[in-house]
């Protein structure tokens, strides 16, 4: 599976390229990481959440590294998710922000049918990617994740209110809306 995702961030590249650059730093954006643990210059073991309350878990090495520009990695070994990225930090046109340019290849276990099982429990890969980068924004921009009223919790509220793409209504929500 590969994903692509974009925001503009109103930071300088050097500043949101710093703080990507630290790996620790990851899960506070990314809902699903549950924790990023350097273990050299170029290495880290990485822990996250995955559907039906299992975790996975894999090494990862830096394979590209220019600052303030791009930072691209690698799974390595036995990873149970493998994957490869590559986030590029680009001057905006405003002179003032960053593009944030994320591409994401991943093996999802099970394949295509492991794929629609997630896609059913609200795991929806692209939809968390756009989700994350969001997250990334508020963070860099206001210090925090702005959270609502009506979701306090952050990353346990994900549990409760699974988040899909956009779809239209289907025709009986249609016709049960028409009657209301």
């Amino acid at each position: 599976m590969e994903l692509t995702a974009t925001t503009t961030v109103r930071k300088p590249p050097s500043e949101v390229y710093a703080f990507w650059r630290d790996l620790g730093r990851l899960p506070t954006f990314m809902a699903h990481l549950e924790e990023v643990r350097p273990t050299g210059d170029r290495t880290s073991h990485w822990s996250a959440s995955a559907p039906f309350g299992k975790n996975v878990e894999w090494d990862a090495e830096i394979i590209g590294d220019v600052p303030g520009e791009k930072i691209a990695w690698r799974s390595t070994g036995n990873a149970d998710v493998p994957n490869a990225g590559t986030v590029r930090f680009v001057p905006a046109p405003d002179g003032v922000s960053t593009e944030v340019h994320v591409l994401l290849t991943y093996d999802i276990p099970g394949g295509a049918a492991g794929k629609a099982v997630a896609k059913y429990f609200g795991e929806e890969p692209h939809q968390q990617l756009d989700d994350d980068l969001r997250r990334l924004k508020q963070v860099l921009e206001t210090g925090e994740v702005v959270r609502s009223d009506g979701a306090p919790w952050g990353k346990r509220a994900r549990k409760e209110f699974p988040q899909r793409p956009a779809q239209p209504l289907s025709d009986s929500e249609l016709a049960k809306g028409a009657g209301a």
